[in-house]
């Protein structure tokens, strides 16, 4: 399967040279994703809501490769207060909490002062169980 690039429409993807996320066979990974709001280049000022967009943006992207929330095998959390993480939790463990992928949460500085959170995630779409067959059934002629 050749190697696929996703875009968000963010403008930062071009002039940075990234994409949204690259999809490699069953294997997906996500960029860092902000809390932006790509139709509008919006941002909110509380972490919490910037973690909800991000989750959506991330949502969208996984999507696009034709996966979802269920195939996440690792998360990456970068925030720049520890104090809002807990706060955060509700939104994570919406997306998360019965796929519980391993995670890392560390605080660090954003490139842009205005974003709280930043996620990456790495997903691994799942095969489809293979189908049982029918049994044949002989028929008897009467």
């Amino acid at each position: 399967m050749a190697r696929r690039l996703i875009s968000s429409g963010s403008t930062f993807e071009k002039s940075i040279g990234y994409s949204r996320a690259v999809v490699d066979g069953d294997w997906i990974f996500v960029s860092g994703t902000t809390g932006f709001d790509y139709s509008n280049m919006t941002i909110q000022d509380d972490a919490v809501s910037q973690c909800e967009q991000a989750l959506k943006n991330i949502a969208a992207a996984l999507a696009q490769a034709n996966s979802r929330f269920a195939d996440v095998v690792r998360v990456h959390y970068l925030m720049t207060d520890a104090a809002d993480f807990e706060r955060c939790w509700p939104a994570m463990g919406k997306a998360f909490g019965d796929v519980r992928p391993a995670c890392t949460m560390m605080v660090v500085g954003l490139a842009d002062p205005r974003m709280k959170i930043e996620i990456e995630v790495t997903a691994l779409r799942r095969k489809a169980a293979p189908r049982k067959k029918k049994a044949k059934v002989a028929r008897r002629k009467k």
